[in-house]
């Protein structure tokens, strides 16, 4: 029940309990009864895991920790509770009860009987054992389609609530900066408008579901130096603002983000967890966030452990504190006894703490943890008998097939035709070649934050929890009548030639090859993509690229497919494959998602998110660059790319014509009204997704060459026309200027209809008039586009 729902109580029932009250007369109540630990105890979580047999949880052991004493914590209360789901595997239901038992024990235990927030991992599904695999955030942005990425977030959200859970870490906002950084795969893309808008969207599902939406990583994570994980952020303040900080302010300001996690980075010798301006001057005081900012798991420590910022763990806690972070995750460290005797020998005024509890607790009042008839009992075991624990096995589904059919939704819609002959759709082959390391490798299609590869790889005498069916599985089924031949070649990173030849020879037997090369998702170096899974270039794992030249040799058709985390430079393959098929990590519907674009069953309409390098090594790039930026006469490494950001193909051409600009002058607070028309030339259904990019010719800082300011997708039947209206405010146009001050100067602008970064095909050239305009986080972030039919099309 939430704080807005007035219940029947008594006389008795203190003020705190009651929802009748507004949240802030209750918090103030509640914080005037408590003791200083008490207090204390709601601003740190306790890592646990739910028991396997429906028992209470117990502490989790990890080693960036030591142990902690429930018995002892508990009677002062609980702030959190630390993935109860994504710790070990565990039957939904018995983690469900698991979950209630434990609620149950702290809220017996403190004497205002205040539950913990549980929260989980959700970056590709609610990372939970048995729970659906959705793919991966790149994907997300590779579908250039927030409505399916809001509708996959509600059916996460609806998920993880049902079993207990309060809380959600994710969408992770950061924009990609240097693909060799393993946490790609996490990100949405390379452009901040694309990241916010995909974002939002996510975040706006998982709050409607009931679910707190954590944004991470604020900010500067991605643009760590030379993609290394947890490495210092050399950004200068304006790519701060105009890059990196955009994702974020949208989804505080659209999305109803109720909570915020500091990034582990410094920028500028300044620690995110440290910097007083950036989580309480912008987010609160200019954005006006009102919500929690959680730790990084263990990044209040660092700043004592690794950015030797603080003297002790009560310095630590209280530099976090006083800058603006309101909860110690994973586990209490620093925000438990240090912080206490830091209080007490006047290091940490008491008012520092009363700020971040007066957050913590309007939370659990809003989600209705403070009321009086509150219950322990989720809704999936609402109803259910508890006292036979074993009879709750398998009884919630946390992979029901309206699930796995979202999945396949957004899996399809991310998948991204990078070139083909004419190769593909394949037309009844007789003869198949499967050949690669991904090819018959299930969990091929699963990023490192999926509970496969993130926890299932410690356990693995238990059983996967969800079907995966391999391309090998999908490809038989597609393809009845065709004899597929398999080959492993190599490995994705053991560098194992061995198998090659007898891949060359599967191939010269075949009508096509089919080559299935990619990544392993992992995390600090067990993967080739993940967490802690940094690379020195942008090559193909392993031998990867000397079995796909060999395959090139064999004479036969190569059809290349990339089950991937990051993007990959591919050689030759650019030019001689006859098709190239990228997706990054697809989720557990993700080989039948390929397998229909192979066959032609499905249309592929992806767009890039990321561009595509021509060679390995020239990083950090990303088409969002000045022109000092791109390839020029003074240096001999050209970065331009293979596929540039939001390239795709389809099934179909699809022909752009009739530009009109109602008018080519406004207002530096005005608008412009153009339309354009789009018509399926070919034989098929097809989407073509209209691009807009934004190009300032002369400005007072230097700016990217274009920058994506919108974007919609256009389905189209064979023969259909549609006109595309767009309103483009001129706030879009502002930067921040070299005061500082985000501004919209009057001049020339070149706005490009673009089918990707690298294929604009209608320009219109417009003036902004009048006098230069301070703009600030209340501007105008959108075009807004209309569709309406042609007539006689």
């Amino acid at each position: 029940m939430t704080a807005d729902v007035a219940v029947e109580t008594t006389p008795e029932t203190p003020l705190w309990n009651d929802p009748a009250h507004p949240v802030a007369a209750r918090v103030d109540a509640l914080i005037g009864a408590m003791t200083l630990q008490e207090k204390i105890a709601q601003l740190y979580g306790v890592w646990v895991g739910a028991s396997a047999n429906g028992g209470e949880v117990a502490p989790h052991q990890h080693d960036m920790e030591e142990a902690v004493d429930l018995e002892a914590l508990l009677p002062n209360g609980l702030g959190q509770l630390t993935r109860p789901f994504g710790t070990a595997p565990v039957d939904p239901a018995l983690g469900a009860l698991s979950l209630l038992r434990t609620q149950s024990r702290i809220t017996a235990a403190n004497r205002f009987g205040i539950p913990a927030v549980a929260h989980e991992e959700c970056l590709a599904g609610f990372a939970a054992w048995g729970a659906t695999a959705y793919p991966v955030p790149l994907s997300w942005g590779a579908t250039f389609d927030p409505d399916v990425v809001r509708r996959m977030a509600t059916a996460i959200g609806r998920d993880m609530r049902s079993v207990g859970i309060h809380q959600g870490l994710a969408p992770v906002l950061d924009v990609v900066r240097d693909a060799r950084w393993g946490r790609v795969e996490e990100t949405i893309g390379e452009d901040p408008y694309l990241v916010g808008t995909i974002g939002t969207a996510y975040v706006q599902g998982l709050e409607s579901a009931g679910i707190v939406a954590t944004l991470k990583h604020f900010v500067g994570y991605s643009a760590s130096r030379a993609g290394r994980n947890l490495a210092p952020s050399p950004m200068g303040a304006r790519e701060r603002a105009d890059v990196l900080l955009p994702p974020f302010e949208m989804a505080v300001r659209e999305g109803g983000a109720r909570s915020v996690m500091h990034s582990y980075t410094d920028t500028d010798g300044v620690p995110a967890a440290a910097d007083e301006s950036l989580l309480t001057g912008l987010l609160r005081e200019t954005w006006g966030f009102d919500g929690t900012v959680v730790a990084d798991y263990f990044g209040i420590a660092f700043l004592k452990t690794l950015h030797g910022v603080a003297g002790d763990w009560a310095d630590a806690a209280g530099t976090a504190l006083t800058a603006g972070v309101d909860v110690e995750l994973p586990t209490v460290k620093t925000f438990g006894a240090p912080l206490a005797e830091a209080v007490a020998d006047g290091r940490v005024p008491e008012s520092v703490i009363d700020r971040a509890l007066r957050r913590v607790l309007g939370q659990k009042a809003a989600l209705g943890l403070l009321d009086a008839d509150w219950s322990p009992v989720p809704p999936a075991l609402d109803g259910v008998d508890l006292d036979d624990p074993e009879a709750l096995r398998g009884k919630i589904d946390l992979n029901r097939p309206e699930n796995r059919e979202l999945a396949r939704e957004v899996a399809e819609k991310a998948v991204v035709l990078l070139s083909n002959d004419g190769t593909l759709p394949l037309a009844r082959p007789r003869r198949i070649a499967l050949v690669g390391p991904n090819a018959t490798e299930g969990t091929a299609v699963l990023g490192c934050y999926s509970f496969p590869q993130h926890v299932g790889v410690q356990h693995p005498d238990v059983p996967v929890g969800i079907d995966l069916p391999t391309l090998r599985d999908t490809l038989t089924a597609e393809f009845p009548d065709a004899e597929i031949t398999v080959a492993r070649g190599t490995g994705v990173d053991d560098g194992d030639l061995s198998g090659v030849a007898e891949a060359v020879d599967a191939a010269r037997g075949a009508d096509v090859v089919i080559a299935v090369l990619g990544d392993r998702a992992g995390l600090f170096g067990r993967g080739t993509s993940g967490e802690g899974c940094d690379v020195e270039s942008l090559a193909l794992p392993g031998a990867q690229q000397q079995l796909l030249d060999a395959l090139l040799d064999s004479g036969t058709p190569v059809v290349t497919v990339l089950l991937a985390g990051r993007p990959y430079a591919l050689g030759r393959a650019v030019a001689e494959s006859a098709a190239i098929v990228q997706s990054f990590f697809p989720g557990v519907e993700g080989t039948a998602a390929l397998a229909g674009v192979l066959s032609g069953r499905t249309a592929p309409s992806g767009r890039l998110p990321v561009s595509v390098p021509r060679g390995p090594g020239a990083q950090p790039t990303t088409y969002l660059g000045a022109r000092l930026a791109h390839a020029s006469e003074v240096s001999n490494i050209d970065p331009t790319p293979a596929f540039g950001f939001g390239h795709g193909l389809t099934y179909t051409t699809f022909a752009w014509s009739d530009l009109a600009v109602d008018a080519k002058e406004a207002p530096t607070d005005g608008e412009f009204s153009l339309a354009l028309t789009v018509r399926n030339t070919g034989d098929r259904h097809g989407t073509e997704v209209v691009q807009l990019y934004l190009h300032d010719p002369v400005a007072s800082v230097v700016q990217p060459v274009q920058r994506l300011v919108g974007y919609t997708r256009v389905p189209l039947a064979p023969g259909e026309a549609r006109r595309v209206r767009v309103a483009v405010p001129a706030d879009l146009a502002s930067f921040t200027g070299r005061d500082g001050r985000r501004v919209v100067e009057p001049g020339d602008l070149e706005l490009r209809f673009a089918a990707s970064s690298a294929d604009p095909r209608l320009t219109a050239t417009v003036t902004l008039t009048g006098p230069e305009r301070h703009v600030d986080h209340t501007r105008r972030l959108h075009a807004v586009f209309g569709q309406e039919p042609v007539a006689g099309a």
